[in-house]
């Protein structure tokens, strides 16, 4: 069980998997007013990075699961390294379906919204693991201005314009769910691009050390394209946010 390879190569050298910077994922935790012991699970945790240091920083316990056989092993020794291993525990696996055992105070899923068939279901999800009063973090594109055309939507790698909405859209589509948005911290381009940007320089280094692998083909094709896409799409059209959710009462 693993993600597409290319994803482990172009994103080897990431702590975070999606447009946030360390400084954004510590404002989130901060934001969160996380109180010591909060249990938390992650759903598509990456290289932990969002569990280890909210456990350094703020004393809470945690349970990942991702399906990146690579991304798992970094969480485990980014927990060891932040002295956080005894609070923090990492799964390597198949997050679909996963309920935790122990009701949890704040569920998440960050960018990893198709574990659930979308954000509505991966909601669902998180909620079968959430105690009373507790929070649901959501992690997903949106809009930052419609595309004028489908091409362009294809540009910022979505299927059609169809697939995400504006900001204020998706806010309003929570409420529809039964929940309050209680907060909400977004990317901005500088954010994205130490995601995007980030990549360049990995791939660069993994096509010299691998001149004659298999993907290398693959590698270097994207190399040579993905930053005039970028730039041109993404970094002008498209948002990334992470929603804090609680139950309606």
């Amino acid at each position: 069980m693993d993600i597409p390879r290319i994803f482990n190569i172009t994103e080897s050298a990431h702590r975070i998997h999606n447009p946030f910077t360390p400084e954004k994922l510590a404002t989130l935790g901060a934001a969160l007013r996380l109180e010591t012991g909060t249990r938390l699970l992650d759903l598509g945790s990456g290289s932990g990075e969002m569990l280890c240091t909210w456990a350094r920083d703020y004393g809470v316990i945690g349970t990942g699961i991702d399906m990146s056989q690579l991304f798992s092993e970094q969480a485990k020794l980014r927990a060891e390294e932040l002295g956080v291993a005894d609070h923090v525990t990492f799964i390597h696996g198949d997050a679909i379906d996963f309920v935790s055992d122990e009701k949890v105070g704040v569920a998440a899923c960050l960018g990893a919204t198709w574990i659930g068939g979308g954000v509505a279901g991966t909601i669902e999800l998180l909620a079968q693991s959430l105690r009373p009063g507790g929070i649901i973090l959501i992690g997903e594109p949106y809009w930052r201005q419609l595309p004028p055309t489908e091409d362009v939507a294809r540009g910022c790698l979505a299927g059609s314009i169809a697939d995400f909405v504006l900001l204020p859209e998706f806010l309003a589509s929570f409420s529809h769910l039964g929940y309050d948005v209680v907060e909400m911290i977004v990317a901005d381009q500088d954010s994205w691009d130490r995601y995007e940007a980030a990549k360049w320089l990995t791939m660069r280094r993994w096509l010299k050390a691998n001149p004659d692998n298999e993907f290398a083909q693959e590698v270097r094709a994207r190399l040579t394209t993905e930053p005039e896409r970028y730039a041109a799409y993404t970094r002008e059209y498209l948002g990334w946010g992470v929603f804090a959710l609680m139950t309606r009462c």
